[in-house]
């Protein structure tokens, strides 16, 4: 038979239920700070099916490729994954597995622009490369948005 623990006149407690609700606050399940990683890690980590979805678009052994490109610009000031802080007026690009460091040549309708990685990304499906607003701005992307671009590795 299981022991009881009384907390309270007519309330009764068996050691089990006690026993989870403590491994759960040690495990974390009521403070805000596990709640708010929990969340961080949803965020980051819900929609890596990108990886999946776009794992053949990668650079072919010729050091060149050709896709979708996007730009960004809202986040200057904050930190790249390369540890850079991010100007959305430099000749910069976020690649998906791509070094950081590495030189590439970007060609969209004709006009070039050579930019280094220093970003992850981009995370939408489809999409090779995000291009600083610079960048954009220098081979005639930023009034479409998005474009065809072709990228060889220097």
């Amino acid at each position: 038979m299981l022991k009881t623990n009384k907390s309270a006149p007519g309330a009764t407690w068996s050691l089990s239920a006690t026993a989870l609700i403590a491994a759960t606050i040690l495990v974390g399940g009521l403070s805000d700070a596990s709640a708010k990683s929990r969340k961080n890690y949803h965020r980051h980590h819900a929609s890596s099916s990108w990886k999946n979805a776009n794992a053949a678009i990668r650079p072919s052994g010729s050091g060149s490729f050709a896709g979708i490109a996007s730009f960004y610009g809202n986040e200057a000031g904050s930190k790249t994954a390369s540890g850079q802080r991010f100007n959305e007026n430099d000749m910069t690009a976020a690649h998906r597995s791509l070094p950081f460091g590495t030189k590439l040549r970007v060609t969209h309708r004709g006009r070039s622009v050579v930019v280094t990685i220093n970003d992850r990304g981009p995370f939408i499906k489809g999409r090779v490369l995000d291009l600083s607003k610079g960048a954009a701005r220098a081979v005639g992307l930023t009034s479409s948005g998005v474009g065809h671009v072709t990228a060889e590795v220097m």
